[in-house]
């Protein structure tokens, strides 16, 4: 029946339900007979979704896909704004449930024609009358277009209790329309043959109910105060890192400011001592080419630099003066040159800071993830990761890597950005 369909008729009653959330921005979605979760895989990644529902009497068809629904690598890498969470439940759409209420948008594809007649009142009552969603998308087989399927004899899958004409649909859907407060508009997809199609119509009848109160509004018949009640039974849950997160922001931008604090060590060793890591700087000059003995790390730090390159040389070009300082602990001694005579160890532990106001200013990202300095400075001091001057104004990076250094003879210097 679906290859006399291109794309396949599941998909394209699919991309019905993706384009709608898209034009209309629907947050809170629930997709009634969830089944292996197929439609909501492809809605999580509509970030216009901030709450994903879906439903489904079986819960053993629920739980064999559920786990596709887990974030991505990338999502927790380079975690957005944006906010979902995904929650299956094992139900049944003639029960009501309160944590259902109140939704954008709730679904419902190929899903009536499974119930008996009765259950189709209930399932009326408890989507239209109790969710009172914004907006309804109900599609079922068109009864009409069967003729036209090869090798098809009764319904079009044993599980259905009965397969609506259009004249049958819209005669319910304007019922339901008139009795909770909802218009209602016919479309469908799976087009028929040239010459059939105002015959027969669509292969998949579809009603797009829409709430006449409206998003903001409610409806004052049906949507009144209500005990809260728990039918379903809880599933899955899973909220998606978002940078809403205070911990999940404070993470990535951590690690944003102490990339770029690095590359300003670097490049403030490399000025005042001419000391460099030659394979360092060999990958930089070969564009990125693995260096003999590198680690998939070093691989991945040298692509992160290529990609940043253009910011790097915005913060290293930026106007005005940054005070980069030199920063020796009590009672710590002076240590000597390498070199090949005799060296003295040395304890010495040595820094220089960095203006947080420079990294603000300069870095986009950093300051696009604090929002502000002041914000910024609140966010570093609550960790161990990073080290703050004493009055919390510039950032301290250590001079010092694993090894030492040639001697620094100079307590302070400017450094022109």
């Amino acid at each position: 029946m679906e290859p006399m369909f291109s794309p396949p008729l599941h998909r394209q009653r699919h991309q019905f339900v993706i384009d709608f959330v898209k034009r209309n921005k629907s947050k809170k979605v629930v997709d009634l007979g969830c089944g292996e979760c197929s439609l909501l895989r492809k809605l999580k990644f509509h970030r216009e979704v901030e709450l994903l529902v879906g439903v489904d009497i079986d819960g053993a068809k629920v739980k064999k896909r559920m786990h596709d629904l887990v974030p991505i690598s990338t999502d927790y890498l380079q975690p957005t704004y944006d906010q979902l969470c995904i929650e299956l439940y094992q139900g049944s759409v003639t029960q009501s449930d309160s944590r259902l209420r109140g939704f954008d948008l709730v679904t419902s594809i190929e899903l009536i024609e499974h119930l008996t007649l009765p259950d189709v009142e209930y399932f009326s009552e408890v989507v239209f009358g109790y969710m009172t969603p914004v907006a309804v998308i109900v599609s079922t087989p068109n009864s009409e277009f069967n003729p036209l399927l090869p090798g098809l004899k009764g319904f079009r899958h044993t599980d259905h209790k009965f397969e609506w004409t259009r004249a049958e649909f819209q005669s319910w859907a304007l019922k339901v329309s008139l009795k909770y407060g909802y218009e209602v508009e016919f479309t469908g997809v799976g087009e028929a043959p040239t010459g059939h199609d105002e015959r027969v119509g669509f292969c998949s009848q579809i009603g797009v109910f829409h709430r006449l109160m409206g998003r903001d509004g409610c409806n004052i018949l049906f949507a009144g105060d209500a005990i809260d009640v728990f039918s379903y039974t809880l599933l899955y849950s899973i909220n998606y890192p978002s940078l809403h997160d205070n911990n999940i922001l404070r993470r990535v931008l951590v690690t944003e400011v102490l990339y770029w604090a690095e590359n300003l060590r670097r490049r403030w060793i490399e000025e005042k001592t001419g000391e460099r890591d030659d394979c360092y700087t060999q990958c930089q000059a070969e564009g990125g080419d693995q260096c003999p003995g590198s680690s998939e790390q070093d691989m991945e730090m040298q692509e992160k630099q290529t990609a940043h390159g253009a910011e790097m040389n915005h913060l290293m070009e930026h106007r005005g003066r940054a005070l980069l300082e030199y920063q020796a602990g009590e009672g710590d001694e002076e240590f000597w040159t390498k070199g090949k005579g005799k060296q003295e160890s040395s304890t010495l532990q040595r820094s220089v800071s960095v203006p947080l106001a420079v990294l603000w200013t300069s870095c986009p990202k950093v300051g696009a993830l604090s929002g502000s300095l002041s914000n910024l400075r609140r966010l570093l001091m609550d960790g161990p990761e990073v080290k703050l001057s004493q009055d919390g104004s510039a950032l301290l990076v250590n001079l010092q890597e694993q090894g030492t250094y040639s001697s620094v003879s100079f307590k302070c210097v400017t450094f022109d950005l």
